[in-house]
């Protein structure tokens, strides 16, 4: 993974997040707070998983175990 990839992964990661609360803010709304809960759950588990991972990798490049590539354009 570069540099770039690393970068598009976090702002998918975050922009999952962001996401479900923005689900579960309307489907609260609309259905209730348990299915609000439901539906939120997804987004929230994998931008969270993705953001954990990221994180991971960050601090095994800071230690110098698994680099991450800079980007050649």
């Amino acid at each position: 993974m570069d540099r770039e990839g690393f970068v598009k992964l976090a702002v998918v990661g975050l922009g999952l997040v962001v996401l479900s609360f923005f689900v579960r803010g309307f489907s609260q709304l609309v259905f209730g707070r348990g299915v609000a809960d439901v539906l939120q759950a997804p987004f929230a588990t994998i931008g969270f998983v993705i953001v954990g991972y990221l994180f991971i990798r960050a601090t095994l490049d800071m230690v110098g175990v698994w680099n991450i590539e800079n980007s050649e354009t």
